[in-house]
Order: C-alpha cells, then sequence, then structure tokens
C-alpha cells in the first residue's frame, strides 16, 4: 500500500467517524411555532399542541431522548383524535382528515424533529457538508486511484482471506452497519435528521426545498456508485465493454435516477425516473401515482404512458436482441449498486444447485405476488372496491411494500452484500430480473459462447459470478451458457485467462442453445482404441 493510499484510508475514516459522529450533534427545543410550520391540518395540529405542551420551550441535549418525548406526544394525540373520532365529534368530517394515520406519525415525528434541532451543525450545514462528503470522497479516491499502476482484471491475491471480502470481522462489521442504516432509514427516519440537514444546501440548489430521507438516500447511492464506479473501471481497464458498462450504470444512476427527477420537482413537475418500471416500480399502479401523472398535464400522461410502453413493449423487445444486461447491467440503479458497490463480495454468491432451486422459487413467487397485488390495486382503482374474495388491495399492497419493497429489496437486499454477494435482491428477489430472465431464457439472442476445448478449468469464471453460476461446468461441457439469472455482466468473460467466454448475439439457434454441446467429443471406440 502507497502512501497516498495510506493518507486516503486515515482521510476517509475520519470523515466516517465524522459523519457517524455528527447523529449525535445539536440540541432540540420544539415550540408552537415550529408546529405551526409543520402541520396544515387545524385537527393534527390542534391535537399535537395538546399533548406537546409540557415539551414546549424545554432543551434536550439527546436526539434519542427528544424523540422518545415527542413520540409519546404524537401517539397520545392520535389516541385522543380516535376517541374524539368514535365519540363523534366534528361528525361530517372524513375520518382521513381528522384522525392522524400511522403515517402522520412517523412523519410528524421527523418533521418536528428535524426542525427542532440546534447548534453548530444546522448554523454551518454546507461547511460541514463539504468536510464530511467532500473528504469521504477524496480520501476513496486517494486509496483507489493508485491502483492504476496496478495489473487490470482479477489476481486471485488472497481474496478469500481477506477479512473485508471473505466474511471475515471487517465483513461483519460493514454488513452490521449497511442492515442497521437500512433498518432506520426505513422505519426510524427521525434519528437521522441531523444527516438529513448535511444534504439540505444541496437540495435546496437543486429542487428548491430543504432535504428528506430519501433525498439524502439518493446522494449516498448515487456517490458510492460514482466512486465505486472509478475503482470498477481501472480494476477492468483491459475490458472495453466493462468500462462502457460502468460508465453507463453511472451516468443512468446520476443522470436519470437522481438529478432529472430532483430537476422535475422544482419545476412543479411529478417526481418521476424514467428507467425505472413496473414491477420493480411496484407503486406504478396505485391510485396517488395514476392520479399524480394523469392529473399533471401532458407531460404527466407522457410518463404514465412510457411507464406502461416501456414493460409492455421495451422489456420484450430489448430483452430479445441483447439479452436482460441492456437493463440488469447497463441501467438498472439496483444492479449499477451491486457491480460497483458489491464488486469485492462478488465471489460470496453461493454457487450450490440447491441455492439454484432456492432462487427459483423465490424469485418467481415475488413476481407472482407483484402480478397479483397489482390486479388489486387496478381492480380497486376502477370499481372503488377493495376486496376479491379474501384478499384487500390495500393490505396485499402495505405487506408488499413492507416485505418485499424494504425489507427484502433494501435491508437484505444491500445489507447482505458482505455475506450473501452483490446481487442478493437480483437473483432472489427482483421481479423485473424474473421477467426480463423469462424472456432471455426462452426467446433472446443473447447467449455467452463457449470454446470448452480451450477451458483449463481454472475457476475464475465460477468464482466472481455474482448471480450464483457455476460457468465452469458450462464451459467444461462446451455448453453455451442461457440461464434466465445471467445479468451479462461480462466478469466471467473479463477474468477468464484463455479467452474461453464471449458475450454474443445469434437467433439461429435460438431453440437448441441450451442444450446443445459445441465442444466434440469423441469415444475410444470412434478411434479405433480397444479397452
Amino acid at each position: 500500500m502507497t502512501s497516498i493510499q495510506k493518507s486516503g484510508i486515515a482521510l476517509f475514516i475520519t470523515a466516517f467517524l465524522c459523519f457517524i459522529a455528527s447523529l449525535g450533534m445539536g440540541k432540540y427545543i420544539i415550540s408552537n411555532e415550529i408546529i405551526d410550520k409543520t402541520i396544515d391540518n387545524s385537527y393534527h395540529k390542534t391535537a399535537v399542541k395538546i399533548t406537546t405542551s409540557k415539551l414546549i420551550g424545554k432543551e434536550f441535549n439527546s436526539n434519542i431522548t427528544f424523540i422518545k418525548e415527542l413520540n409519546k406526544s404524537i401517539k397520545e394525540a392520535k389516541d385522543i383524535q380516535e376517541e374524539a373520532f368514535k365519540n363523534g365529534k366534528d361528525a361530517g368530517v372524513e375520518e382521513w382528515k381528522f384522525k392522524l394515520s400511522d403515517y402522520d406519525v412517523k412523519n410528524l415525528a421527523l418533521k418536528l424533529t428535524g426542525y427542532s434541532q440546534t447548534g453548530a451543525l444546522i448554523a454551518n450545514k454546507f461547511c460541514w457538508f463539504l468536510f464530511i462528503f467532500g473528504g469521504g470522497l477524496l480520501g476513496a479516491l486517494l486509496y483507489i486511484l493508485p491502483k492504476y499502476k496496478t495489473l487490470p482484471g482479477i489476481k486471485n491475491n488472497n481474496i478469500f482471506f481477506s477479512p473485508m471480502h471473505s466474511r471475515g470481522w471487517l465483513g461483519i462489521i460493514a454488513g452490521t452497519f449497511l442492515i442497521c442504516f437500512y433498518i432506520i432509514l426505513y422505519w426510524y427516519p427521525e434519528y437521522l435528521t441531523s444527516w438529513i440537514h448535511l444534504t439540505d444546501p444541496f437540495s435546496l440548489q437543486l429542487n428548491g426545498n430543504v432535504a428528506s430521507q430519501w433525498f439524502l438516500y439518493g446522494t449516498l447511492y448515487t456517490l458510492c456508485i460514482l466512486v465505486m464506479g472509478i475503482r470498477m473501471i481501472l480494476k477492468y481497464r483491459h475490458s472495453k465493454y466493462q468500462i462502457l458498462r460502468s460508465g453507463s450504470v453511472m451516468f443512468f444512476q446520476t443522470c436519470f435516477a437522481f438529478l432529472i427527477p430532483e430537476i422535475l420537482v422544482r419545476l412543479n413537475k411529478p417526481y418521476f425516473d424514467f428507467k425505472n418500471m413496473w414491477p420493480l416500480k411496484y407503486d406504478f399502479f396505485f391510485e396517488w401515482n395514476i392520479n399524480t401523472l394523469s392529473n399533471s398535464g401532458q407531460l404527466g400522461i407522457f410518463m404514465l404512458a412510457w411507464g406502461i410502453v416501456l414493460f409492455i413493449i421495451g422489456v420484450p423487445v430489448f430483452t430479445y436482441f441483447f439479452g436482460k444486461r441492456w437493463y440488469c447491467s447497463w441501467v438498472c440503479g439496483c444492479g449499477g449498486l451491486a457491480e460497483t458497490l458489491g464488486d469485492p463480495y462478488r465471489q460470496l454468491s453461493n454457487k450450490k444447485l440447491s441455492a439454484w432451486k432456492i432462487e427459483r422459487w423465490m424469485i418467481h413467487s415475488v413476481l407472482v405476488f407483484a402480478v397479483i397485488m397489482t390486479v388489486l390495486v387496478l381492480y380497486t382503482f376502477f370499481t372503488g372496491k377493495s376486496n376479491i374474495l379474501f384478499l384487500n388491495s390495500y393490505d396485499v399492497r402495505k405487506w408488499y411494500g413492507f416485505m418485499i419493497g424494504s425489507v427484502f429489496s433494501g435491508v437484505v437486499g444491500t445489507g447482505f452484500y458482505p455475506f450473501m454477494g452483490g446481487r442478493v435482491w437480483c437473483r432472489f428477489g427482483c421481479p423485473l430480473a424474473a421477467y426480463l430472465g423469462l424472456v432471455q431464457r426462452f426467446k433472446s439472442k443473447f447467449r455467452i459462447t463457449v470454446n470448452g476445448g480451450q477451458c483449463i478449468s481454472c475457476g475464475n469464471c465460477s468464482t466472481y459470478c455474482e448471480m450464483g453460476i457455476d460457468v465452469r461446468w458450462y464451459a467444461q461441457r462446451g455448453q453455451d451458457i442461457v440461464r434466465s439469472s445471467c445479468v451479462g455482466c461480462g466478469i466471467c468473460s473479463a477474468v477468464c485467462p484463455r479467452g474461453v467466454l464471449k458475450l454474443e448475439n445469434a437467433s439461429f439457434d435460438v431453440k437448441t442453445r441450451a442444450t446443445e454441446l459445441t465442444t466434440v467429443h469423441i469415444k475410444a471406440e470412434e478411434i479405433g482404441i480397444l479397452h
């Protein structure tokens, strides 16, 4: 390790520790003015003011203590509203408008905590943003850029003995941090107000509003892909395909998933990611989304039509010509994070046949779940009825959002990188990957061709396949790889020392390409050898 790299690690760790420490910075003082500023609903405002009266003007030095008391007060306000509504108070007012919902409780806790926070970090957000984010980025780049002097590609340099990359103690710490981060982000965002405030200056410049928990997440997500994308380009710079592919995911995440949606918000247009589609965007057909887009003029109608055309026509057509790689490895943000941030952990993916069986059942079950939920949602949208037999559309969408949209795609999908490899979500849970995979498996020109006669069984291809495919088994048989799970990342080809594997498109043998053996096997009897 060079002195520049050591300096980079030191700077990155310093910025990271300051980032963690910032969570405990500041004091918290709530006032009636803050409540007036935060709550528009008069019924909610009245109830919250009653229950938080004991907190008004009181200074808290700990966000844990403040949030505990605040949550208690807001829940008391919720109970008061429910009791009042039950007793017929303000008859004629709609229930959703009068009562505090569970979403209102969490949203108010986040907003009131954020507005109540004071201190040095709040007074100097921009300076802290530059110090923490700028220092962290500089430190990471100082560590990564000197790698340009080393040989590109995979070198099998004790990767399975690394404490960070082989489920060692550093990997366990990294995985635990990611899991905890996602749990807090999804269900306890009020504890992240310091981090959210750090991104306020950036958010104000980009969309004209103060930052939210999702703006914070989008910023971190995009920065991770950009920095680790640079690492990918340097590491695989011997492969033009990898350079272009890494550049593509960096571009689509930065522009289409992050900048364009935020700029649309600044222009008072709907927040919309043009590359995201159903069923990955599972709430696309939810009533609030359809109404938001349809009520936003011609642009909103175009967004709605674009999303429908993309998954009905775009997926089959593009997948037929290019395989699922056009999306999973070149466009998708989930795949982009897995390919960049998850690259150091790709060798941890399970290659066992049992894992493949579990994978097929799980990912297609999620796809079926998404289809059933969407049918129920559309039924409710067009009829106003929420029940079909024993299924309630609101309950089904709630459980899908919790189990698949949060726990699986976030907590497990990213938090388990250091334990199960970078494509956990793509391999076991993504319904769009399942849809793309079905098209690729049965009707696509894409395959990875094999020159089996050149294979030396080194195992690099299987080791570094993040989708858990035993590529060597196919190479030894001389059998083209046409697996529905293959995302066409091309790493197996990039790490092969003999050039055995190539990513190609051909349509002349679509029906037999998955079973035909291209290696010629000659029996002893055929050449006159006697046993």
